[in-house]
């Protein structure tokens, strides 16, 4: 503590040093110690010109005004030369007897959150952290505005109220939630957008475009206005912004409410809600859907979701990590899921296994489940174009490798251990794996051939970089439009379930890479197939601090809907 005050000049063991000063001659006391304390924190004294000094010395001189060449007087910290002669005022001792402008530029790299403990030192600092050098720096640096601030205090709100009044005490919303919203979840992105910190709620293109953007819309909004507090205001309904709340009840959880739910209530009542609620999820009227069970899903699904009327809790959900070794790039993606329209699915690896977590959808399978898990050892190289189109081919190849996963868990769950070299029924162990499967489904040498009698035109197993990719006859597809090569194909299962979540199965299919940016599924059992494009949209503050952070994430978000 002493220390402490005597860099600021401030405290009573400064007034203590000079009263004991005239007894330090020839003895070593308390006070020595504190001052050899003192030097290697702040630096040596004066006298001692071959000390640290030199950093300060060169910012103080190139600060000052004055630049008198090769036999002028430059002050620095360690006193003024006078053609090269130490002439001996001394330089600042505590951070108080810092020029103002360096005391500036030093607080404005602290975070905002320690600077109210500085203004407690004393009121010169507490007169500085008024600057508004200070708090632009700190909107900029933590919550990357990039609006000019200084219009924003020509308009009477001061970076520091903007700071203090909105950023900091929303700072936890900032990011990407899931709301509630029972089998349908959501994507909410909440962002700093000048003045406002606004809630976006992410919808994905109309079925069945899913290249196309995502669309968004705004749920509610926190702003600031003439310096005053920070008012929360509820988007949702087609009569403008009205009065809204926001609660924070734990940590990575936060809750929103309208006040004025009459706001969205519309005159030709829930027919015209309905009809409008339609155009802008689907992008067509009612009449343009034929499918009869597609009518009663879109229905039910305006019935369930129009009851919340904002009033929703929403659970922080993060972007999977990154790692050189991933297949692809991991991330948000739109995929096609017959009826149920577009959702949005979370594509994130574990090892040897890749994964998609829903975080849109459906009464079947529900928001939070993993709809994907596809099994990065096991390739699969397609045959010919000919048969590619034959959905029996296909099916005989994705069965041969789902056969032998069965075989194994089965062999594990009994304690036993694979040693053999080579599978049965045309599969491959792990141990000749590596050898890859024959373009005509077949394995290695070590295997016994498939049915084909084509498996000798196969020389090599190694999955070629691009590769020419049909559907096979008989499998549905949402979007006719789907790319016609592609670079990897992998043994996988997916989620299906019956309405409710009843009945839930892994059932096996076939991932297909296309490229960094789209990949698919063949539902071999529903025979139909799934195309998923990346959401490219910037998301700030929405990737996971570690693995297991993202891990703990992925397991709470299953549970939500289990």
């Amino acid at each position: 503590m002493a220390v402490c005050a005597r860099l600021c000049g401030v405290g009573h063991s400064r007034r203590c040093r000079r009263r004991k000063r005239p007894n330090q001659q020839g003895q070593a006391s308390d006070s020595d110690m504190e001052e050899e304390e003192e030097e290697r924190i702040v630096g040596p004294r004066p006298g001692d010109v071959s000390g640290g000094g030199a950093g300060l010395e060169s910012d103080v001189a190139t600060a000052g005004p004055s630049d008198a060449g090769e036999y002028g007087t430059v002050r620095g910290s360690s006193g003024a030369f006078l053609n090269g002669i130490i002439t001996g005022p001394p330089h600042a001792q505590t951070l108080v007897e810092l020029p103002p402008e360096l005391l500036v530029e030093i607080f404005s790299l602290l975070p905002g959150t320690v600077l109210p403990n500085v203004a407690l030192v004393c009121k010169k600092f507490r007169h500085l952290l008024n600057t508004e050098t200070i708090w632009r720096r700190r909107c900029i640096d933590e919550f990357g505005m990039k609006e000019d601030l200084r219009k924003m205090e020509v308009g009477q709100v001061s970076s520091r109220d903007l700071y203090v009044k909105l950023l900091h005490p929303y700072r936890h919303i900032l990011g990407l939630w899931q709301p509630d919203i029972g089998p349908y979840g959501g994507l909410l992105n909440v962002v700093v957008d000048g003045l406002f910190i606004i809630g976006w709620m992410y919808l994905p293109p109309h079925d069945p475009r899913v290249e196309d953007p995502m669309r968004r819309r705004p749920l509610f909004r926190v702003h600031l206005w003439d310096n005053q507090k920070a008012t929360v205001e509820c988007m949702y309904g087609h009569k403008g912004p009205h009065k809204g709340d926001i609660q924070t009840v734990k940590k990575d959880e936060f809750s929103t409410k309208c006040n004025q739910t009459d706001h969205h209530r519309m005159p030709g009542g829930r027919q015209e809600e309905f009809r409008t609620w339609l155009e802008e999820e689907w992008g067509r009227t009612l009449e343009d859907i034929f499918h009869e069970h597609m009518q009663e899903l879109i229905l039910m699904k305006f019935i369930y979701t129009s009851q919340y009327d904002n009033c929703l809790t929403y659970r922080r959900i993060y972007l999977p990590p990154s790692m050189p070794s991933n297949l692809l790039q991991p991330g948000l993606f739109k995929g096609t899921y017959g009826s149920h329209g577009l959702e949005i699915v979370m594509l994130s690896f574990h090892g040897t296994s890749a994964r998609a977590t829903k975080l849109t959808g459906d009464p079947n399978v529900p928001a939070g489940q993993l709809t994907l898990d596809v099994d990065l050892r096991r390739p699969i190289i397609l045959p010919d174009l000919e048969q590619q189109c034959r959905i029996e081919k296909l099916s005989r190849l994705v069965i041969q490798v789902h056969e032998e996963v069965q075989r194994e868990a089965e062999q594990q769950a009994k304690g036993l251990v694979v040693t053999s070299s080579g599978g049965e029924d045309g599969c491959c162990s792990d141990a000749s794996r590596g050898e890859g499967m024959k373009a005509d489904g077949a394995c290695s040498d070590n295997c016994q051939p498939g049915p084909s009698s084509s498996s000798s035109s196969s020389s090599s197993s190694v999955p070629p970089e691009s590769q020419p990719f049909v559907l096979p006859v008989g499998v549905m597809a949402r979007n006719e439009v789907y790319p016609r090569t592609c670079r990897k194909c992998f043994y996988g299962t997916g989620l299906i379930a019956g309405h409710g979540f009843t009945s839930p199965e892994r059932t096996p299919g076939l991932f297909v890479l296309f490229d960094q940016d789209r990949f698919g599924f063949i539902w071999l059992e529903l025979k139909s197939f799934s195309l998923y494009s990346r959401l490219t949209d910037y998301l700030p503050h929405a990737h996971a601090p570690n693995m297991e952070r993202f891990e703990a994430m992925l397991h709470n978000m299953q549970s939500w809907t289990s």
